[in-house]
This record gives structure tokens, C-alpha cells and sequence, in this order.
């Protein structure tokens, strides 16, 4: 769409917008300053924007207008910087939305007890947004959702006031593709899926996505760009539920998975590796694939592959609490009454994550069976594990030598495990984290 002023007449809103976003006099703003939305805000600052973000979380508005980062991915000294330019700001308040020419919607999508989609979030913010929505605003979802969510939910909300989708407000869905701790790939390098409700809003949030991030693919609608993203996640959900299930069956047949899977990775072609592991964590594989799962029943369709995988994964800690009391049981020790260090309580190695990690769930079981708990991780200080609170100790030699079992639950690279293997009696590595130590045999993994 050319950004261009038409002769002899006023240019229409989508070419105002177009120009602001082109000129990079827009001024944007990003609703939830999580793991998504925060990143998202300091990279449209950084390319010259005004920026205001805004969250329910005062704690989180207080940080960034105090010029810190409480995001690992997110340096402390670029939040600074960009505060003290102006380029970034932080509030409570969605008034700011009336100056806004974009908003960003970047707010958690959590399951319910039942694992039905929980998009009060999302409702919530829309509401918000359609208080303070005027001509040529362009309106982005990037929290991730079922397949109709943009269409179904925000369109009607959006458009209560009159405006019309298209042509005096423009609506897109751009899945968020955020890997926490990931130096290689960040939000301006990451392939951004974009599908708009209408050409012209995908023109508008191509666009303004085109002024920051380097690769940018249009969809042919919002329904796709989240049928995608559900999917991406589908299909790790999957592949780590297989693995996970070779895991248990390699155990009780006494063969090494990891020296299966690794020979397995030798075929030039038609493999790709996946490894076992205590769960799965993070926002998005322990969650998204039930959101895809719940739609389809709209359709009568049971997506059983699917729903298996993640009974699969979610059994995970089950197996790794009932092994380690195998374990103990060959030492003559209960596991009642057994202290247990675990090391790595994040859902991911070497990230500040703690979100949805199996840690916890393992951490809950062991607390249920009476074992007596401590925890290593160099990037949680403060663990909350069934209304007890745990704060992290240093793996020390004396600390491992005091233990019944070192179990590792996340491989951060942070951890001696020269220093966990030589002196912990039991080592039980649900990660293969050992790999290469020099008594890795004296571990037991997964």
C-alpha cells in the first residue's frame, strides 16, 4: 500500500498510519510487560519509536521507570538508556491508549482447572483497548491463542464504538515466537508471522512490523497465523511426549535413550533429535496444544494424538519421583525422611524461567512423600513449593556429601558436575547433564 498522500483529497486513515509508522513518528503501545511484551517494547524503542508500555503489575511499572530490567533477555542498562532518552515509559493507567497509534497486545493465556482457554486476559485488555480506540489505530494480538480468537473475541469488542475493521481501525494477529534465553535468536531476528483481518489491516501491521524485525511473513488471515503458532507447539508437545515414552521403555529394558537418540541423529535426513526430560515447562508446550484441542471440539473432532502427548509429558514427574524411590530402595533408604538436593528448579537450562517448570511439580510430589528438599539454581533465588518457601543453597562439596540423592532437574551450565558427581552418593540425572564427566558412570539417568 503506498504510504504516499493522495493529491486533492484528505489521505484516508490507513495512509496516515502508514505514514507515522513510516516516518517513525507512531506512538505504540504494548499491553503486558512480560517475557513478550517487554522485549517487544525495547526493540520498537530501540528503532526509534515512542514506546509506552503498559501493565496491571505496578511492581513491573516502578522497575522501568527506574531504568530496570527484570527480564533476563532485556539488559538493565538498555531499559535505562532508553528511559532517560524517552523512547520508553511504563504505566498502570490505559488512558495513555488516546495518543496511541498501535497497541501490542501481549497478556498471559493461562488454562483453567478444567484446561478449557482461559482469555479473560485477552477480553480484559480488548475492553480496554476499545475504551480508548480511534481512527486509524492499528490493534495487534500477539498472545497466544486458539484459531478464531482475533476474529471471534476482539473484532466484536473493537468494534462496539463504530469504527469499522478495514477502514478506520485495523486488526492483525502476529503470534509471539519468544525462546527465553536464546543469544542467537531474539525478537528482531525471529521469522514474525503476520495475518491481518482485512488487506488492509495486514498491510498496516506488516508495516509497522517491518520497521524493527528483519523477517516478516504474511498470512492470508488471523486464523492461520494462530492455527500456526498452536501448531509450532504441537508438535514439540509430541515429539518430546514420544521420547519421553522410549525413556521409560529404554529403562526397563536396561538400554542408554541417549545413545539411542544420538545414533538415531547419524541419518542425514528424516530424523530430528528430541530428548527425555522430567516434564515439560515454559508458557507454551505445557498449554498451547489444549488450546487447539478444546476448539476442536466446535468441530466434533477429538484430537487424540494430540491429548495423548500431553498426558504423556504431564506423567513425567510421576515417573521420575517413582524411580528415584527405586533408587533409594536399592541403598536401603526410603524415601520418606530422604534428603534430597535438586539441582535447576527453571524450566529451561541457563534461563530465568520459572514458568509452568516440571521442577515444581516434582519438587510438590517429593515434598507429598515425606523427603526432606533443598535446591541449587543461580537464577531463582526463592522457590514456593506447596505453600513452603525454599531458598536456594550453594552445591557445595560438603552440601552434596550431606544428601541421600543430587537429583538434577534442569542442566544449567552454572553447575560443577565434576563437583556433583565426585562427591553426591546418588546422582540421578534426568537431563543427561553429566554427559562427559569423568565418573559419569556413577549416574543414573533418566
Amino acid at each position: 500500500m503506498p504510504s504516499a498522500r493522495p493529491r486533492g483529497r484528505q489521505a484516508n486513515p490507513a495512509q496516515q498510519l502508514l505514514q507515522r509508522i513510516e516516518k517513525r513518528s507512531a506512538h505504540l503501545a504494548v499491553i503486558g510487560l512480560g517475557y513478550v511484551g517487554l522485549p517487544l517494547a525495547v526493540e520498537f524503542a530501540e528503532a526509534g519509536f515512542r514506546v509506552t508500555g503498559i501493565d496491571i503489575d505496578a511492581r513491573r511499572v516502578r522497575e522501568l521507570m527506574r531504568g530496570r530490567s527484570y527480564i533476563q533477555d532485556v539488559a538493565t542498562s538498555q531499559v535505562r538508556r532508553l528511559v532517560r532518552a524517552g523512547k520508553l515509559r511504563a504505566t498502570t493507567d490505559y488512558a495513555a491508549l488516546r495518543s496511541c497509534d498501535s497497541v501490542n497486545i501481549c497478556v498471559p493465556t493461562p488454562l483453567s482447572k478444567q484446561r478449557d482457554p482461559d482469555v479473560s486476559y485477552i477480553v480484559s485488555a480488548a475492553r480496554e483497548v476499545a475504551r480508548y480506540a480511534h481512527r486509524g489505530m492499528l490493534v495487534i494480538l500477539e498472545s497466544t491463542t486458539y484459531p478464531g480468537t482475533t476474529e471471534e473475541v476482539l473484532l466484536p469488542l473493537l468494534t462496539e464504538g463504530g469504527l469499522k475493521i478495514g477502514q478506520t481501525l485495523y486488526l492483525a494477529f502476529s503470534p509471539e515466537r519468544v525462546d527465553p534465553g536464546n543469544r542467537a535468536f531474539k525478537t528482531h531476528n525471529t521469522f514474525k508471522l503476520v495475518g491481518g483481518t482485512t488487506p488492509a489491516c495486514l498491510a498496516a501491521a506488516t508495516t509497522f512490523y517491518q520497521q524493527s524485525i528483519v523477517k516478516i511473513f504474511p498470512l492470508s488471515s488471523p486464523r492461520v497465523a494462530e492455527m500456526t503458532k498452536v501448531f509450532e507447539n504441537v508438535f514439540r508437545s509430541v515429539n518430546i511426549a514420544l521420547v519421553n515414552e522410549l525413556a521409560i521403555l529404554c529403562d526397563r529394558m536396561d538400554v542408554n535413550v541417549y545413545e539411542v537418540i544420538d545414533a538415531a541423529a547419524t541419518k542425514n535426513f528424516g530424523f530430528m533429535a528430541f530428548y527425555p526430560g522430567p516434564g515439560v515447562g515454559g508458557h507454551c508446550i505445557p498449554l498451547d496444544p489444549y488450546y487447539l484441542a478444546w476448539k476442536s471440539k466446535e468441530y466434533d473432532f477429538h484430537t487424540r494424538f494430540i491429548e495423548l502427548a500431553g498426558e504423556i509429558n504431564e506423567g513425567m514427574p510421576y515417573y521420575v519421583v517413582a524411580k528415584l524411590q527405586r533408587l533409594l530402595n536399592r541403598k536401603r533408604r526410603c524415601l520418606r525422611g530422604a534428603t534430597i538436593f535438586v539441582l535447576g528448579v527453571t524450566y529451561k537450562a541457563d534461563a530465568a524461567d520459572p514458568r509452568e517448570s516440571p521442577a515444581s511439580k516434582v519438587m510438590e510430589l517429593l515434598q507429598g512423600e515425606g523427603a526432606e528438599l533443598s535446591y541449587a539454581d543461580p537464577y531463582t533465588p526463592a522457590v514456593e513449593v506447596g505453600g513452603q518457601t525454599y531458598e536456594a543453597v550453594e552445591p557445595t562439596a560438603m552440601a552434596l556429601a550431606q544428601c541421600d540423592c543430587a537429583l538434577i532437574l534442569t542442566g544449567h551450565a552454572a553447575f560443577d558436575y565434576e563437583l556433583i558427581v565426585r562427591h553426591a552418593p546418588l546422582v540421578f540425572d534426568t537431563r543427561n547433564a553429566t554427559r562427559g564427566v569423568s565418573e559419569a558412570q556413577k549416574v543414573v539417568l533418566l
